[in-house]
């Protein structure tokens, strides 16, 4: 009886104690789901072989303190910059193309304004327009600054310099 006991307490523990995750949709339910409700919205724009990408999911993403806060404060969108399915944003339908060895979808490339790096996150206002793409693996410490800013709309009165300097980190 005593096993059960010990075995069920575990169980439980390890269901509590399960990390929690960004709670990533597609594109198309972040826009629908801002219509109902506005706040900003993360695009996460990752490949399947970009390196960098896989670190950022494992580390930055994983971070307890990050993921509460994103999905508090965002719609998290995780986008396949060589994705094959068809988006339609602004009454345009962006399509997956290929070019030679070259591939990636057009939307992606618009929000990087044709600069494919990985990862990228795009931050849009809660009106649905793009404020900024930030290009590059972001450590913990320098993505909570930058979420922030965004999230709190710091970014439409505070120069990020100021900003930077007056942050005062959660984690």
């Amino acid at each position: 009886m005593r096993n059960i006991f010990l075995v069920a307490v575990f169980m439980l523990t390890a269901i509590v104690t399960k990390a929690q995750e960004v709670n990533w949709i597609s594109f198309e339910e972040a826009l629908a789901l801002n219509k109902a409700n506005p706040k900003p919205i993360l695009v996460d724009l990752y490949t399947d072989w970009c390196g960098w990408c896989k670190r950022m999911d494992a580390t930055t993403y994983k971070n307890e303190v990050l993921v509460k806060y994103i999905n508090n404060n965002y719609y998290a969108v995780k986008m396949d910059g060589e994705g094959k399915k068809d988006i339609t944003y602004q009454g345009k339908t962006f399509k997956f193309v290929q070019q030679g060895r070259s591939k990636y979808h057009e939307l992606a490339a618009a929000i990087m304004k044709g600069k494919m790096s990985y990862p990228s996150t795009a931050f849009f206002n809660a009106e649905q327009q793009m404020i900024q793409v930030v290009p590059g693996y972001l450590k913990e410490e320098r993505f909570e600054k930058i979420l922030a800013y965004f999230a709190g709309e710091a970014y439409k009165s505070t120069p990020w310099p100021n900003f930077e300097k007056d942050f005062k980190s959660s984690l």
